[in-house]
């Protein structure tokens, strides 16, 4: 057996894929105190369901969300900063840009190290070798100070150290010699490139994170110990595995980790259900991911800014906002109706938990206006209390002067424009037109919003996953092993030449293969880093490690006229950044069959029934069971065909469709279909299908696929 684990913000979420292609899924409430004890939690509950032991699983994947949340608040390790002398403001100073326009007095975040815990060092780098020869003495002048200030780890950043890093290994194994147990982050290792300020900054971050992850990963390994589970494999910020202890050495690869898995996951779930080409929107509990998918892959970035701090890695290319179903609704100073970015979170959750919340969240005002029934549970166990909803948007609407269900269909409202937000950012600011995209839903509220979001971008096709709330767990098993290697190498003019090209790739793709810990299965593929001589910035093409030079500038200018308006082919090209990706494929799986939840199915289409039988059906529903196979449980079956519900103002009659719906099954709004660990609102007018794989591909036509369902 496959096994991913992804961390959320509410729930942690388990996928085991089957010798037999099946997927057997659980969710677990998220512990912040201890993420591992969730994860814990939800791999015993999926085998537990399977009917299996963890001596079968063959591998562990897993996504987690403990880097991300230590850089969010700020809370990482005591960090010192050495850099070459005269540079230790270096990360303060940073590009000099305003984090915001019009106030002038606005500031970023500060850095992670205080003055008080930067350092210098005697020493001078050049692009072209040593300028100041580092010495002895200059290490000792170095350590007794760095010693004095008792750090728990150190980002070490010298001038030019991405060409040359002799003086900084020197560096680095003074400081291991002298401070044992401490983390040490270099910064030709963490990063690899040029501009100093963006390499300084996300080698601070990957110092000041790395013991962090390192204990968590270290909890994790030993409840993996007790259950008899295989190390994990950690899934990076660029959508590969990496093995754990490298992840543990450089946590600032793992900061988008859990949003990476989800891309994963949509990615590989646009290309099984035929739409390679979709915007794909993960609303959990506590905030949205959106990415891009062109031709079935994840659009990647080299470099991006995550939580005011540069990380000048490679990524996919995903944004986030603070809209999730445990977001907060509020009233502002000037009165208007705000959500996010604060949240419920696991602990106490949405006010209808029951686990002591009582500010209105917008899973509240989806349960208040009838999209989520209070008599279904949610995956998890969640048993939901429509009093409690009621009394949290109640106190909010009397704020506002506005009724419960109308308080509670803004709420719905202002969530939608914030992840409208979103998406446009990855897509209309970019020069993407989202009409020629379907939208793929997932996480445990992104089908509750698809429909509304897919009209305001004027979107005529949503794709659902099967197991879309559980998508970045399933992400995890089919991710591919990989690791980069990045370096600046300023080629122009003559140097510019294939032969400089080949030499440099072969000498990273030989990096990434050793790192990777393989010699010849290995896949491996480059991506250029391309200006005009005299730019500032760079756009990326991506080929083989031995590209033809024209075809390769050709390409580049083609990206260039379609981003700037124009190319200019009298210029000369100057090749900034090489990168070699090496990568060992990932494990197809069956989409076709699932086991979710609490019940077996037990009959051979859609099973409604809500009680804990069990059959011999290969369906699984959470609250409403759904098999293909000929079982006979005793579940207690409470057909509930329809319910009411607020859209629009209007009220209306949502036919429900209990548990995943059976390949071929036609389904037309106005409707809502209760999957085992997320629900999925089909409004008036729009319709479709459940494809081979259980994929549900909605239509605003309503032409083609007219049906109940």
């Amino acid at each position: 057996m496959l096994l991913g684990v992804d961390v959320g913000g509410t729930f942690s979420d388990a996928v085991l894929a089957l010798d037999d292609g099946r997927l057997i899924t659980a969710k677990a409430p998220t512990t912040p105190g201890d993420q591992s004890a969730g994860v814990q939690a939800a791999v015993q509950a999926a085998l537990d369901r399977a009917g299996a032991t963890a001596d079968q699983v063959r591998e562990f994947s897993h996504g987690m969300t403990v880097a991300t949340n230590a850089l969010l608040e700020g809370s990482g390790a005591r960090t010192a900063f050495v850099a070459t002398d005269g540079f230790t403001d270096l990360i303060e100073l940073g590009r000099q840009a305003r984090p915001e326009l019009y106030r002038l007095c606005a500031a970023g975040p500060a850095p992670l190290t205080p003055p008080a815990r930067r350092f210098a060092v005697a020493e001078r780098m050049t692009p072209d070798g040593p300028l100041l020869e580092l010495t002895d003495e200059a290490l000792d002048e170095l350590i007794r100070p760095l010693s004095e200030a008792e750090p728990e780890a150190v980002a070490v950043t010298l001038l030019h150290a991405y060409r040359h890093p002799e003086h900084e290994r020197r560096v680095g194994d003074a400081i291991a010699a002298a401070l044992p147990g401490v983390h040490v982050s270099l910064s030709h290792e963490v990063v690899g490139t040029f501009r100093e300020y963006e390499r300084a900054a996300t080698t601070e971050v990957d110092a000041a994170l790395s013991p962090l992850l390192a204990g968590y990963l270290r909890r994790l390994l030993e409840r993996c110990d007790e259950l008899g589970l295989p190390e994990p494999a950690i899934m990076q910020s660029n959508g590969g595995l990496i093995d754990l202890p490298a992840a543990a050495g450089h946590a600032s690869w793992t900061v988008l980790s859990g949003p990476a898995g989800g891309a994963a996951g949509a990615a590989y779930v646009a290309r099984a259900a035929g739409t390679p080409d979709a915007l794909c929107f993960d609303m959990g509990g506590t905030s949205c991911d959106v990415c891009v998918v062109d031709g079935g892959a994840v659009q990647e970035q080299s470099a991006s800014t995550i939580a005011g701090r540069p990380l000048a890695l490679p990524m996919v290319a995903v944004h986030t906002v603070g809209a999730g179903g445990g977001s907060i609704a509020w009233r502002d100073p000037g009165g208007a109706l705000r959500v996010g970015p604060r949240s419920a979170g696991a602990d106490p959750g949405p006010a209808c938990y029951g686990r002591g919340g009582t500010e209105p969240t917008v899973t509240d005002a989806n349960l208040v206006l009838g999209y989520l029934a209070a008599d279904a549970p949610l995956a998890g166990g969640v048993q939901l209390d429509l009093d409690a909803a009621h009394h949290a948007i109640g106190a909010l609407a009397d704020a506002l002067g506005l009724s419960v269900t109308e308080c509670a269909e803004g709420i719905v409202r202002v969530a939608n424009a914030e992840m409208l937000r979103a998406l446009r950012v990855v897509t209309v600011q970019r020069g993407i037109d989202p009409r020629h995209y379907a939208l793929l839903c997932f996480g445990g509220a992104g089908g509750l919003h698809a429909a509304a979001i897919a009209a305001e971008l004027g979107i005529s096709e949503i794709v659902c996953p099967r197991a879309s709330g559980v998508l970045a767990a399933l992400g995890l098993v089919v991710s591919p092993r990989r690791r980069d290697v990045q370096r600046s190498v300023l080629l122009t003019g003559d140097a510019l030449t294939a032969d400089a090209i080949a030499q440099a790739a072969d000498d990273l793709a030989a990096q990434a293969r050793e790192q990777l810990g393989d010699d010849e299965g290995a896949e491996l593929s480059a991506t250029f880093e391309l200006r005009y001589r005299g730019q500032a910035f760079e756009l990326p093409i991506a080929d083989d490690l031995h590209p033809d030079l024209p075809d390769l500038r050709e390409r580049f200018e083609q990206l260039h006229q379609e981003r700037y308006g124009y190319r200019d082919p009298e210029q000369e090209l100057e090749l900034v950044t090489l990168r070699v990706s090496a990568t060992i494929a990932g494990t197809d799986v069956e989409l076709g069959t699932a086991r979710n939840g609490d019940g077996d199915g037990d009959g051979n289409g859609n099973d409604h029934s809500r009680g804990r039988g069990r059959g011999r059906g290969r369906g699984r529903g959470r609250g409403h069971g759904h098999g293909n196979g000929n079982g006979n449980g005793n579940a207690e079956r409470a057909e509930r065909p329809t319910r009411a519900a607020t859209l629009n103002g209007e009220r209306i009659q949502l036919h429900v469709i209990g548990g995943a719906p059976s390949p071929a099954t036609t389904i037309s709004g106005p409707a809502v279909v209760e999957l085992a660990e997320s629900t999925l609102l089909v409004p008036p007018r729009w319709a479709g299908k459940v494809d081979q794989t259980g994929t549900i591909h909605l239509h605003s036509d309503a032409k083609a696929n007219d049906g109940s369902g």
